[in-house]
């Protein structure tokens, strides 16, 4: 197999962190939580559900490539969350480097307010869901994304992201 690094992206509340950890039982890659790289300062807007600006991502978004970076340079596959909502942040990560590929998990409004009902200990409140909805740019077919819908349990998710990830590799 190739090692690739995978963003697992998509809103807040489709699962990211759930279907990353559920996948990784499978691959056992080297992981990182985005969420954990963001500075403090964006901790403490997001938990006061003041969205953050572009100027705010910046420094996580290094942070992440930063990472994304090393295990290209290990040489080793990974697999990391991050919301990626905007081209422009995809762009910056993936870097038109084939080993980094998106998978893009996507799943229905309904799903994610469900999802976000029953979400506890993540600093980030359902309040700002419609600020993460308006922000999302979906991947176009040029960035050749992994989109995956969420769905029915967690391990049926994950499942189908292993199927397309073998599909590919």
């Amino acid at each position: 197999m190739i090692n690739i690094v995978l963003i697992v992206m998509g809103v807040s509340g489709v699962g990211k962190s759930t279907i990353a950890e559920a996948v990784n039982t499978h691959l056992h890659w080297p992981f990182q939580e985005g969420d954990d790289l963001h500075p403090a300062a964006n901790v403490q807007k997001m938990h006061a559900g003041i969205a953050l600006t572009d100027a705010d991502r910046a420094p996580w978004l290094a942070a992440v490539k930063r990472w994304i970076d090393a295990r290209l340079a290990a040489g080793e596959p990974g697999l990391i969350t991050c919301s990626a909502l905007k081209r422009r942040y995809r762009d910056m990560l993936v870097d038109k480097r084939s080993h980094v590929r998106l998978l893009y998990l996507k799943a229905s409004d309904a799903v994610i307010e469900a999802q976000l009902e029953h979400r506890t200990g993540h600093f980030m409140p359902a309040s700002l869901m419609e600020s993460q909805l308006h922000t999302l740019e979906e991947p176009d077919a040029d960035e050749h994304p992994i989109t995956v819908s969420v769905h029915g349990t967690v391990e049926e998710t994950a499942e189908r992201v292993l199927a397309a990830l073998g599909a590919e590799y």
